[in-house]
């Protein structure tokens, strides 16, 4: 029996001759056990990989389907969504049938079912924001709105569907949308398949070729904080200036500060309390605050209470908006270049640049810490003087670096009064402490 590799696309396939006689095995050159097997008459996608159970290795190889009925795009998927299952240790042949009762897919919930559960019985369950459950909500009720009312099993035997619609919704909504949309349906189908066993075991999605994504590089270098900060003076709205400000000052995601409470803030300890950030309020966390930060907080409580004093007397940064409180943090680019999650990736940078090591930046940001000693490392004892210390070496790199030089150049000095007066200092503390 001849073996020979080749990329298995259609174009290829129809090059290939029929052997005159016993069989020819062609190997895909990218996709390890699936290959085509070229025979007198026919030719047929075939996988071909070993089952390890109980210690035991067993080698399976299952006919996907034949040339003319199937293109090898399909193909491709379905042997890639059979290798990951037998790669689990589950082996996706069909079951011998069982005569006792009809019902085989009458617990297959269609999306629409699978989705509502998944939301109610999970997400919510488990206080995931509700920013995260309107993502997830998108990726469903918008770019899958046709599947809805379709079956989950529709999609487990037929994976070449899902591969189908991640492609065009690549083409349509761009790579990460598409891949955002696939790990959503991904999620959904692994929670269905606890209590609908009927099923199929391997989950769809795992036919996907993903695309590729780069984390975006949106930070400001030290060389740039002086324009910023310049920009960032032009800006008319003073309570969107502290926003942003603070923004570069913590490092932190914009709807976690937007909806920072005047109770949530203790400046006898020195800290912004974030009671439900990105992941719930198992993930609550202290943000421990330079001088600089308590400044900022400072001049937009005072600014909040003279030109919304209803809200302020909730809201750290209020507005005249349904919520109370700033609701939109996007501005136009030529007006301020940097803004929500690029002030993020600033402070990390910045952090880097003043020498501040990897671990706790980390527990600045409330990054999840990896490695097995994240476990016996306790925050809540490093806030108070350890990483305290480091944010002040932080927001003392981003002033330096913005700081006028001998030419005048850059942002004026006293853009931002220091509010050193005890009395307006006592006047905002009043109601907190």
């Amino acid at each position: 029996m001849l073996v020979a590799r080749l990329p298995l696309s259609d174009r290829n396939i129809a090059a290939l001759p029929l052997v005159a006689s016993g069989q020819q095995i062609v190997r895909d050159e990218d996709l390890a056990g699936f290959f085509l097997l070229v025979g007198k008459r026919s030719k047929t996608f075939m996988v071909q990989s070993d089952l390890r159970n109980n210690g035991r290795r067993q080698t399976i190889r299952i006919k996907i389907g034949e040339v003319g009925k199937i293109a090898a795009r399909e193909a491709r998927a379905k042997a890639r969504a059979l290798l990951g299952s037998i790669a689990d240790g589950v082996d996706p042949r069909p079951k011998p049938e069982i005569t006792e009762s009809p019902k085989k897919n009458s617990s297959s919930p269609a999306l629409r079912e699978a989705w509502e559960r998944y939301r109610e019985g999970h997400m919510r369950r488990k206080h995931r924001s509700e920013g995260t459950i309107e993502n997830y909500r998108d990726h469903v009720e918008r770019l899958l709105a046709d599947w809805l009312d379709e079956p989950l099993s529709k999609f487990g035997e037929d994976p070449g569907l899902v591969t189908a619609r991640h492609e065009k919704i690549t083409k349509e909504s761009g790579p990460y949308i598409a891949n955002g949309c696939m790990r959503t349906l991904r999620a959904i189908y692994n929670h269905a398949r606890k209590t609908a066993r009927a099923l199929p075991a391997d989950n769809p999605v795992l036919a996907v070729d993903w695309n590729a994504e780069h984390r975006r590089d949106t930070a400001l270098g030290l060389g740039d904080l002086k324009r910023w900060f310049s920009e960032l003076a032009a800006l008319d709205n003073p309570i969107r200036r502290e926003f942003h400000l603070f923004l570069l000052l913590s490092g932190h995601r914009p709807d976690a500060i937007k909806k920072a409470r005047v109770e949530h803030l203790d400046f006898r300890s020195r800290v912004l309390h974030v009671p439900k950030p990105k992941g719930g309020v198992t993930k609550a966390f202290d943000i421990p605050l330079s001088r600089s930060m308590i400044r900022c907080f400072l001049r937009v409580m005072r600014i909040g209470r003279a030109l919304y004093p209803e809200q302020a007397e909730e809201w750290v940064f209020p507005a005249d908006s349904e919520s109370g409180h700033l609701a939109e943090h996007k501005e136009k680019r030529e007006e301020l270049s940097k803004w929500g999650n690029d002030l993020r990736q600033s402070f990390r940078t910045v952090a880097q640049a003043a020498g501040v090591p990897e671990l706790d930046v980390h527990l600045l940001m409330n990054h999840s810490i990896p490695g097995v000693n994240a476990g016996y490392i306790t925050r809540n004892k490093l806030l108070r003087d350890h990483l305290r210390t480091q944010q002040e070496t932080i927001s003392r790199k981003i002033f330096d670096a913005a700081r006028p030089d001998r030419k005048g150049e850059g942002p004026s000095p006293r853009i931002w009064p220091a509010l050193r007066s005890r009395e307006v200092v006592s006047e905002l503390l009043a109601p907190v402490v």
